[in-house]
């Protein structure tokens, strides 16, 4: 059962490195995304970047979308650091998604129930299985 979350747990990391692709195609910009138009600002249109200012930012939706790919990776590989690349990651995506905060909502509420549960987790089971177990 413990091996079925694991893998769901790895899944759903890479789920959600997927959609933060979208932010990075969306904001280089590579692809037209209806729900995630180009602008060049971010806090709600009050801080202003630019077009090479939002490449920058767009390049933080990649850092997180490989972190959460490599973090899955990790896990299932049972590397013993993806919980530090997991945290630091979190801590990206979460602070992307809260300055894109009308079109990214989600992925912060998301990231806030990926620092619970691993913190939770991290207090209650030992969060890296034993090689062959």
């Amino acid at each position: 059962m413990f091996g079925l979350l694991w893998i769901a747990g790895a899944l759903f990391l890479g789920m959600h490195g997927l959609i933060h692709l979208m932010g990075f195609f969306a904001y280089w910009p590579l692809v037209v995304i209806p729900d995630l138009a180009y602008k060049t600002s971010i806090f709600g249109g009050q801080i202003e970047l630019g077009t090479v200012g939002m490449r920058v930012f767009s390049i933080l939706w990649l850092v997180a979308a490989l972190g959460f790919f490599a973090t899955g990776i990790a896990m299932i590989g049972r590397w013993h650091r993806w919980q530090s690349v997991l945290l630091g990651i979190t801590l990206i995506s979460f602070i992307v998604t809260l300055l894109d905060w009308s079109a990214a909502f989600r992925g912060t509420i998301i990231d806030v129930a990926i620092l619970i549960v691993f913190l939770i987790a991290s207090q209650t089971i030992k969060l890296i299985p034993a090689r062959g177990h």
